[in-house]
């Protein structure tokens, strides 16, 4: 999607109003000629060339070039624009969450099971280009696989990924970012196995995500999967925000259904419910995405369109070198079109 266009030179644009003024001119022209026409002895030739179905040949290459003036002029104003354009090389971290949850059945066979299906598939689309890795999250959080472009890796890390007590989402996004940005040294002691508390200590104002710019690589994502709702570690907010001052987009899938009920095992309370509110804060503070996936084929669906958006990223782009050549193919058309029909190109 196009964002709003802008321009660097803005007061260029009052050139603009020397296109009414050219169009005066030429009607003016026009006035002059017809006086000197109406002398010619063979007033039937001067009817056949004023027949309707050649007037528009007579004006054409003209409104042309008036064209390509206003698109020169506008470009020269150097209009900028957000456009989505294919990325080049990128680094995406999976942040998957490992819970007792993910073992429910209500999605075939298993909550666990499917997602690994779908992270492969996630992983296999993504452009060769880009450097993969996979953090779990449970009660506590830990780098499965560190980002690689070996996709071999990836699928033997997704493979071995098994389930825990707890969910601390947050700490999944702080063990993530650690990977994106390994010279901060973060450290990591908050993501420990311990009680979430109840508020988030926020950042204020709250950071606004910015073009990652860090390093080498143009773009850093954390795509995060989840069922249930944090209830260890960092707070999911204030994790957010950690990723928004670096200009990290969190995108994240919620797996599961928001009306079930919980469940005992081993004496623990398997939190089923998916925090969507939390979910769309989090992406939100990170201009990123949420999508619910309540079985195994919409959560296919759901990294399908993950991997789509991260093939391509809104980058500021300049639009005066293409308006400059529209303009200048457009001069083009206008003389050719005036030397084969007028026999002139001006």
């Amino acid at each position: 999607m196009i964002q709003p266009m802008h321009f660097l030179w803005p007061e260029l644009l009052w050139l603009l109003w020397a296109i009414p003024l050219l169009v005066l001119g030429y009607a003016w022209l026009l006035r002059r000629r017809r006086q000197p026409a109406l002398r010619y002895a063979n007033v039937a030739m001067v009817r056949q060339a004023m027949l309707p179905g050649r007037v528009w040949r007579r004006h054409l290459p003209p409104a042309l070039l008036l064209v390509a003036l206003a698109v020169l002029l506008f470009a020269a104003a150097r209009p900028q624009a957000a456009l989505p354009l294919p990325t080049g090389q990128s680094t995406v971290v999976l942040a998957v969450d490992v819970s007792l949850s993910m073992q429910a059945d209500d999605i075939k066979p298993s909550r666990l099971d499917a997602a690994r299906e779908a992270a492969k598939a996630f992983v296999r689309q993504l452009p060769d280009g880009a450097r993969v890795g996979l953090v779990s999250f449970a009660g506590t959080a830990q780098v499965v696989q560190p980002p690689t472009y070996s996709r071999e890796k990836l699928l033997a890390a997704i493979d071995a990924l098994h389930l825990q007590h707890g969910t601390a989402m947050g700490s999944g996004i702080v063990a993530a970012l650690s990977e994106l940005f390994p010279n901060e040294a973060m450290d990591l002691g908050e993501a420990a196995f311990r009680p979430l508390t109840a508020h988030a200590p926020r950042a204020q104002p709250k950071p606004v995500a910015q073009p990652f710019t860090h390093g080498a690589e143009p773009a850093a994502t954390i795509v995060l999967l989840t069922d249930g709702r944090s209830n260890f570690g960092v707070h999911p907010l204030q994790a957010a925000d950690m990723a928004a001052a670096r200009g990290v987009r969190i995108h994240a899938v919620g797996l599961g259904t928001v009306d079930t009920a919980g469940a005992d095992q081993d004496d623990w309370s398997l939190v089923l419910q998916l925090d969507e509110d939390m979910l769309r804060e989090v992406t939100g503070i990170t201009h990123g995405d949420y999508l619910r996936a309540g079985s195994a084929e919409s959560l296919l669906q759901a990294y399908e369109k993950m991997g789509a958006r991260l093939q391509v990223q809104m980058r500021e782009t300049e639009l005066s070198g293409p308006l400059a050549l529209g303009a200048l193919l457009l001069m083009a058309g206008a003389a050719l079109l005036s030397l084969l029909w007028c026999q002139r190109v001006a």
